[in-house]
């Protein structure tokens, strides 16, 4: 099994690339966000690999660093997405930016990839979000203690994104601005403030 190659990189495509290893051109398939990131043509590369074995063909998956490619992975366990599917979702959002994307629950920003309907980016939202549990941004007081009225600063945040996303916002950059700004101005932050204070966020 290989799991990560180092070598010339002897030729690329729209969606592949051939590294030569000791004499040995390898094909991998890649994201163009991985693509993107590879050294020119000639020079030495390295890439994380998955592999995938079926009966009939052997296939070389390459990602420009772990994140990636266990982001390849995760997207793969969701029904309906294979490798192809995968590699187009992390062309058009990288780690963090699906990781953000989940966490907001923004399915448009999923169906943005090539083969992704809008019920595939549905249930690539709902079966993620409760895997993704080391999530880089969340929103500040999301998690409660159980105690009376513990929901509020979710139900503040979720008001404060619906007014930003009516402003003209995506629902990812919403999402993420008021995150930001909750986790500086504390969990009692009143809506109007708290609205402001992500539209500052945006506005940087």
């Amino acid at each position: 099994m290989i799991a990560a190659l180092t070598g010339r990189l002897d030729s690329r495509g729209e969606d592949w690339a051939v590294v030569d290893v000791g004499g040995v051109g390898y094909l991998v398939f890649c994201s163009i966000s991985t693509l993107e990131r590879l050294a020119p043509v000639g020079d030495t590369v390295r890439l994380e690999i998955e592999t995938h074995v079926r009966e009939d063909h052997i296939k070389l998956y390459g990602f420009a660093d772990a994140t990636e490619r266990e982001w390849f992975r995760l997207l793969t366990t969701v029904q309906g997405v294979g490798a192809r599917v995968a590699l187009a979702i992390l062309t058009v959002l990288n780690p963090a930016e699906l990781t953000q994307a989940i966490a907001a629950t923004d399915k448009s920003a999923v169906s943005r990839a090539n083969g992704v309907g809008a019920k595939l980016a549905a249930r690539i939202v709902a079966e993620l979000k409760d895997k993704v549990g080391a999530l880089s941004i969340s929103i500040a007081g999301q998690e409660s203690d159980g105690g009376n009225g513990a929901e509020a600063p979710v139900s503040v945040n979720e008001d404060a994104i619906s007014a930003l996303t009516n402003l003209g916002y995506g629902r990812t950059e919403a999402f993420g601005a008021v995150a930001r700004a909750g986790s500086i101005l504390g969990d009692d932050t009143p809506l109007d403030e708290l609205i402001l204070a992500g539209l500052r966020e945006l506005s940087q």
